[in-house]
Order: structure tokens, then sequence, then C-alpha cells
């Protein structure tokens, strides 16, 4: 069984159990995972909604020091890559919102960013970032 269909099928079977799903460093989602075909979410996606899961990527270059906010990304990146609008938007970036001021991360190394899994359109009023998925109350370690 490929791992998307398994990650599909485990989290559809956690949502009519009633279990809670949570990802852990070993059931890691992969942000190309998180979309379907151009802006629509995945099924995994919309099936993790509101539940605090685990995303593998990549720390983007910071908007500015001393923040709680970052873009994970699929590959290591040295540039910024969120300065698009919403129709432009990647299926391969994550906005993460940590609840403390965190220390930047090298952009090659890889990391695990766990947090409550958010989607849809929403501006960020100090940035204004426009973000599709975010995590949360988001922490994160190297892989």
């Amino acid at each position: 069984m490929k791992r998307r269909s398994f990650l599909t099928h485990s989290a559809a079977a956690g949502l009519a159990a009633g279990l809670p799903l949570r990802a852990n460093a070993a059931e890691a989602v992969l942000l190309r995972d998180m979309y379907a075909n151009g802006m629509d979410f995945s099924d995994l996606a919309q099936s993790l909604e509101g539940q605090r899961v685990t995303l593998e990527g990549y720390m983007a270059p910071p908007l500015k020091a001393n923040s709680t906010f970052f873009v994970l990304t699929k590959m290591p990146m040295t540039v910024c890559p969120f300065c698009e609008t919403e129709a432009e938007w990647p299926d391969d970036i994550a906005a993460v919102y940590t609840s403390r001021i965190y220390d930047v991360v090298y952009y090659s190394v890889k990391l695990l960013t766990t947090g409550r899994l958010e989607l849809g359109t929403e501006r960020d009023e100090e940035t204004g970032f426009v973000s599709r998925l975010r995590l949360v109350d988001a922490s994160f370690d190297r892989a």
C-alpha cells in the first residue's frame, strides 16, 4: 500500500472511531500530501484539520529577526518563498506560528514541525503574509 493511501485510510479510520489524530516523527506528513489538485486541499489534509500534526520540511529565511512565524518549505530555499498572492500560492509551503520567539535554523537543516493544522486563506495582520495552510501553537526539532 502506498504511503498516501495508508495515511488517508488511517486518518479516515481514526475519524470513524472518534480517535484523535496525532502525527509524530515516525508519521510526519509531507507538504505535497496536503494538496490535491491546484488550490484544493487533499482528503488527508481535510481529515487532519484542527488536529496536531507533524510536517517535514525546511525553514525558509525569516521575514524578520525575533519572530514567532516562519515558512516551512519542502526543499531548502535561500530566498523568500512567500512573496506570493493567494492565487500563486505554492503547494509546498506552510506558515508556522510558534508560541514564542525561536532560533533560526540554517536553511538546509530538515525539520519536523508539529502544530495544530489550520486550512483556508488567512492574512497575517502583522506581516501581511497570506497563507492557505498553517501550523499554529507549533514547535519544531531537527529531523
